[in-house]
């Protein structure tokens, strides 16, 4: 586990909210990947420049467990880590919580891989040196 957290703020905008006036569901998986992007480019992982390599990286299954609900206005802030869960799949670990009152409002499981041109499950060279990194912040 990478004892190192990223965390991204954000703030819930009015279209982003169901008739209930909630964020609606699939919204949080924007979030979700929007701050796992983020977290790979302060790690030197540039996610559209390895798409341009024919390196693409894909969600393989998602896991989230909502206990909150997000309104309009709400600030708030998504937390990323990541362990490497088999040879070629990595999960991301993340939260997001509350600002005002740091409630949790979802923990989520998102595990992926990296696929070759030809579809093919590997790992290049940008994932192995991040894992090298996080077993290293282990010890």
């Amino acid at each position: 586990m990478d004892k190192e957290i990223f965390t991204l703020d954000f703030k819930v905008r009015d279209y982003e909210c169901d008739m209930q006036g909630i964020v609606n569901n699939s919204v949080y998986q924007n979030y979700l990947e929007h701050a796992r992007h983020e977290y790979l480019l302060a790690k030197g992982i540039d996610f559209a420049e390895l798409a341009r390599q024919k390196i693409n990286l894909v969600v393989l299954r998602a896991e989230l467990d909502y206990k909150l609900p997000l309104v309009s206005g709400d600030e708030f802030f998504v937390d990323v880590r990541v362990e490497q869960s088999s040879r070629v799949r990595f999960d991301f670990v993340q939260h997001i919580y509350r600002k005002r009152d740091n409630k949790l409002m979802l923990a989520a499981k998102i595990t992926g891989t990296s696929l070759n041109e030809r579809g093919r499950p590997f790992v290049p060279d940008v994932i192995a040196n991040l894992m090298d990194t996080v077993a290293e912040a282990e010890d």
